[in-house]
């Protein structure tokens, strides 16, 4: 059986654990393949609210094994406080399967992002602090601790010591903090070590016997589209490939096991932190969309920009990733709106561009160019059928189909597990 992709389509918190949890019911695994507690998805079960930030959203549905992939970065403390977090509300964690090959969180990390930060003054990222870029960076670099290192204490001990020579150097000389101790940081590992190491597991091996024996596998990004270092805002974006071409790599499987990819994309636009932003509503209407939208970080609580609908990197979205499928988010949010813009081209220096700008200078400089469509005023939060949504509901999501270059497959009315109105089987 093939495996499925789910990603962001935009610059991240597009809804994707709504998603995945409606998916979930229907597949056998769900496996989150980068990123680390940077990012969260916030799922909603009748009364009850969960925020993920490092779980894949698969453990909320009881017959589903969740897998963190070894392109995610982990942050053993923080896993442990969303574990436990939730088995104190009746969910089982004992199914979660987290690769040994993944990386992890140090304190030298998060030190070192803050500080960093810190001095990028006016020229900052926007980072959540956390530790994640770092912690790629020590990847890349070859110098990173993984997380089949807590399984053995005396190889543990030597990485660190060897990395904290040259960490210890740049924060006490160059930023004038204080020196991670060697010791303090392996007890605190140890402790980490006892209670993960019945999750730690060769899951690529496990993910690929499971799709030769017919299982089906849900690959979850964190971020979007445009929050990829590779292909998203430079150097605003992530530290890690939201994109579907990284799905197989951070998970540890071949890419033609993946045969479907899905991108979840809001029925306008946000995104957190610094960088260019096109549709960007700096008024009373971009605060009336936050305010209606709940647009606020589930991991660090952070207002979210807000703005119109860009197609633009819809359509940039939909070749990168290869979409599939769209599953649209949030129309609920737009009933009471006149008038619905949606951005189709950009105006840069009076030159109109209907494709994603090459360079970085030509995308800040990029002014939108809009369609208007008519707006709706009934609520729609008690929609079940795509027949039921107003005319205009419809147009609107017809026009996104159109300049996005990909079929709706499913919309969400609402965040509730029953406000999904599915057109197309996505499983």
């Amino acid at each position: 059986m093939p495996a499925l992709v789910l990603i962001g389509a935009q610059w991240g918190d597009e809804g994707k654990g709504k998603a995945t949890d409606l998916l979930g019911g229907a597949v056998d695994y769900v496996v989150r393949y980068q990123g680390g507690n940077n990012a969260g998805h916030t799922v909603v079960i009748g009364e009850d609210s969960y925020a993920l930030h490092l779980i894949p959203s698969g453990i909320l549905r009881a017959d589903c094994i969740p897998v963190i992939g070894n392109g995610v970065v982990i942050d053993p403390g923080v896993l442990l406080t969303e574990m436990d977090g939730l088995a104190a509300r009746g969910i089982d964690v004992s199914r979660l399967l987290i690769s040994a090959n993944a990386h992890l969180i140090m304190p030298h990390h998060r030190a070192l992002d803050r500080v960093i930060e810190r001095y990028l003054g006016k020229a900052r990222i926007g980072t959540t602090g956390r530790g994640i870029g770092p912690t790629y960076g020590d990847k890349v670099a070859r110098t990173g601790i993984r997380v089949q290192d807590l399984l053995d204490p005396g190889i543990f001990r030597k990485k660190l010591e060897l990395v904290l020579r040259e960490k210890n150097q740049v924060l006490a000389k160059v930023y004038n903090r204080r020196k991670i101790e060697l010791d303090e940081v392996c007890d605190e590992y140890a402790g980490y070590a006892e209670r993960l190491g019945p999750h730690i597991a060769d899951t690529g091996l496990i993910l690929d016997t499971a799709l030769r024996a017919g299982k089906v596998v849900l690959l979850e990004g964190s971020q979007g589209t445009l929050l990829d270092v590779d292909h998203g805002t430079y150097p605003f974006v992530t530290s890690s490939n939201p994109t579907a071409g990284y799905a197989a790599t951070g998970a540890g499987i071949g890419p033609t096991k993946i045969n479907r990819v899905i991108g979840i994309i809001k029925a306008y636009t946000t995104r957190v932190g610094s960088g260019p932003f096109p549709t960007e509503l700096d008024d009373k209407v971009g605060e009336e969309l936050r305010r209606i939208g709940g647009e606020f970080g589930v991991t660090t609580g952070r207002a979210r920009r807000t703005g119109w609908f860009d197609a633009v990197i819809a359509r940039y979205a939909v070749r990168v990733n290869g979409l599939t499928d769209l599953f649209l988010t949030k129309l609920d949010v737009l009933s009471g709106f006149d008038r619905v813009p949606i951005c189709v081209g950009y105006d840069i220096g009076g030159t109109r561009v209907d494709e994603m700008p090459m360079t970085q200078t030509d995308f800040h400089h990029a002014r939108p160019i809009y369609t208007e469509l008519p707006g709706w005023h009934e609520d729609l939060s008690a929609v079940r059928s795509y027949a039921d949504l107003p005319a205009a509901a419809k147009d609107y999501i017809r026009a996104l189909e159109d300049f996005s270059g990909a079929p709706v497959s499913a919309i969400g009315v609402g965040p509730g597990r029953d406000q999904t109105l599915v057109i197309n089987n996505l499983v």
